[in-house]
C-alpha cells in the first residue's frame, strides 16, 4: 500500500485554505515528500503525519514557493528527535541551494545526504522507494518525479521444491536475501512466480506538456499535475511563463492511459477550481481537482493478490 497526501495546491503564493503546492507518501513506515514551500510542515501537522518518518524530499526545482519552506522542516525533524540521515534528491546546484538556506537551520542532529540530477531521465533506489526522476520544460531546470512501488511474484512451494531450496530458507529468500550453503547460491526467483504488477504514482508541475512526462506516466495508478489555469483564455499565459492550463494536463492523462488525474499547483486568481472540472472531464474523464490534504492510499489489484 501507498499512502498519498496533496498537502498543499497553491503557486506562487499561500492562500487562506491553500499552502503551497507539496506531496506527502508514506510506504512501510517510511515518507517520502516532494517540494517543501511556506506552510508544509504546518500541513503535515494538519494531516496528522509525522515529519520524524521523512527519509527522502525530492524537489522538482528551486523557486521559492517549492522550497521556501525546508529550513523550518528540517528543524522540526530534528526537533522530533530524528537521528537517521535524511537524502535530498533535486537538480543540480541542490547542496548549494540547501547550504544557503541553512543559514537560519545550522545544527541538525541527522546527516543531510545529496543526489543531484543531472541526466534527462534518472532513477534511483532509495530505502522503500524506486523513484525515476524526469526533466521538464520550465524557466529553470525542472524535474518531475515517478515513484514506483515494486512487487514481487507469489511464492510457488512447487517451484522450490523443484529447484530443492531447503524450507528453512524459503522465509528469508522471500524477502530477497541471496543466500550461500553448502556450495550453493539460492536466489528469491527460485522460489517465486513471475513479478506481479506494482504500484505508479507520477508528479509533475510547473512545466509545459512535453514527452517525458506523458512517457513516464504511461498507465499510472495516479497522475497529479499541474493546472496552473482553468479558465479559457489563459492558454497563451501559460505558453509565456510554462506553466500548463487543465486542458493540456488531461490531454496528457489520456495519452499515458493514467487511471486517474489530480490537479494542482493553482494560480492564486483560480479560487474555485472545481468551477471547470466538468469541461476538462470532457477530455479525460477521471480527473479530480486537488485540494489540500486530498489522500489516498493506493492498493494492489486484487487480482493480483
Amino acid at each position: 500500500m501507498l499512502d498519498v497526501c496533496l498537502l498543499g495546491t497553491s503557486g506562487m503564493m499561500p492562500l487562506p485554505g491553500r499552502w503551497l503546492t507539496a506531496l506527502m507518501t508514506r510506504l512501510n513506515g517510511s515518507s517520502l515528500l516532494i517540494d517543501c514551500g511556506e506552510g508544509t510542515q504546518i500541513a503535515i501537522r494538519e494531516k496528522g503525519w509525522s515529519v520524524h518518518d521523512i527519509d527522502i524530499i525530492c524537489f522538482t526545482h528551486y523557486h521559492g514557493d517549492h522550497i521556501s519552506g525546508l529550513p523550518g522542516l528540517l528543524l522540526s525533524i530534528g526537533n522530533a528527535e530524528r537521528k537517521e540521515p535524511l537524502t535530498l534528491i533535486g537538480p543540480k546546484g541542490l547542496e548549494r541551494v540547501v547550504s544557503a538556506l541553512r543559514v537560519i537551520a545550522p545544527e541538525l542532529p541527522f546527516e543531510l545526504k545529496f543526489i543531484e540530477l543531472t541526466e534527462n531521465v534518472q532513477e534511483l533506489t532509495v530505502g522503500a522507494y524506486s523513484v525515476e526522476a524526469f526533466r521538464v520544460n520550465h524557466n529553470v531546470i525542472c524535474y518531475g518525479y515517478t515513484i514506483l512501488v515494486k512487487r514481487s511474484g507469489r511464492f510457488m512451494p512447487e517451484k522450490a521444491e523443484e529447484n530443492r531450496v531447503p524450507k528453512e530458507l524459503w522465509s528469508r529468500l522471500q524477502k530477497g536475501a541471496v543466500i550461500e550453503l553448502d556450495g550453493r547460491t539460492y536466489t528469491q526467483d527460485m522460489i517465486l512466480g513471475p513479478q506481479r504488477k506494482g504500484l505508479k504514482l507520477t508528479y509533475c508541475t510547473d512545466t509545459r506538456p512535453v514527452p517525458a512526462i506523458v512517457q513516464s506516466a504511461e498507465g499510472a495508478d495516479l497522475f497529479i499535475c499541474e493546472g496552473m489555469y482553468g479558465e479559457t483564455g489563459k492558454e497563451e499565459k501559460a505558453r509565456e511563463h510554462k506553466h500548463m492550463t487543465f486542458g493540456e494536463a488531461a490531454e496528457m492523462a489520456r495519452t499515458a492511459k493514467v487511471r486517474e488525474l489530480w490537479l494542482t499547483h493553482y494560480s492564486p486568481s483560480l479560487i474555485h477550481p472545481e468551477e471547470f472540472i466538468k469541461e476538462t472531464r470532457r477530455i479525460f474523464p477521471n480527473t479530480f481537482p486537488g485540494k489540500d490534504k486530498k489522500s489516498v492510499t493506493l492498493e494492489f489489484g486484487k487480482d493480483e493478490m
